[in-house]
């Protein structure tokens, strides 16, 4: 049994998919959904069809190369487990799923977090949009860290 299901907390052990550095440096949707529930608006809202699921219980794969990083994904996914990662030279952009009250301005330093809520460093808001069901937050943090960093919390 992964070890997931016991703590809550994916690791990189539990990804289906890793993109190459290449396409990390174009843009890419990185889903971190690894259940197999009757889920697919993912699916559904990829414009260029990137995203492929085996069948309704499947856990969602994304053709790296096909990805345009639009962040339609981002925005439907119920579970909030999908993120746009770019990546160039030395700095990393992530494009995130935020549901709490007050959304971040662009120009705001945050704490870019973990999957356990760990900070890992400083992080800018470069971009807040609002996406059919949640806000989507884009914040510029260190390369080394495009991987790991899955949320942020405002600093006081």
């Amino acid at each position: 049994m992964p070890e997931y299901t016991r703590t809550g907390v994916l690791t990189r052990h539990d990804l289906l998919q890793m993109p190459t550095d290449k396409q990390l440096e174009k843009g890419v949707a990185f889903i971190e959904c690894v259940q197999e529930i009757p889920c697919n608006p993912c699916v559904d809202a990829c414009p260029v069809h990137a995203i492929s699921m085996k069948d309704i219980n499947a856990p969602p794969c994304v053709d790296f190369d096909r990805c345009t990083s639009c962040t339609k994904c981002v925005g439907v996914c119920p579970g909030l487990a999908i993120f746009v990662i770019k990546v160039k030279e030395d700095k990393a952009w992530i494009t995130l799923p935020y549901e709490f009250l007050p959304v971040p301005a662009v120009g705001t330093c945050v704490d870019a977090l973990d999957r356990e809520g760990n900070s890992r460093g400083p992080g800018k808001v470069t971009r807040v949009v609002k996406a059919k069901k949640t806000m989507l937050v884009t914040i510029e943090v260190n390369r080394s860290l495009a991987m790991d960093v899955r949320h942020l919390r405002v600093q006081a």
